[in-house]
């Protein structure tokens, strides 16, 4: 059992996407959800936030490949020159 805790932004039509960690992929999970909206975020709660959400995905993983984030930045992003560059 894990416990995730998140702050998710709903679709359009109102589905959550919860994002999994490995070992749980491909079979059935429960879920238990308790749904408070968010009304106003402060700076610092944006921050933790996204702190959390940085080490939920290093934990799952995520970045395990990118062995160096320059060249795969590089790799990604569309070939264009980009402004004041030649």
């Amino acid at each position: 059992m894990s416990t995730i805790t998140a702050i998710l932004e709903a679709d359009e039509d109102g589905t959550l996407h919860l994002p999994l960690p490995p070992e749980y992929k491909g079979g059935k999970v429960e879920v238990t959800a308790t749904i408070t909206p968010i009304t106003a975020a402060n700076p610092e709660s944006t921050r933790e936030a996204a702190a959390a959400a940085l080490r939920l995905l290093s934990e799952m993983g995520t970045f395990r490949e990118i062995t160096d984030p320059v060249a795969w930045q590089r790799e990604i992003r569309k070939d264009r020159v980009l402004p004041g560059r030649e």
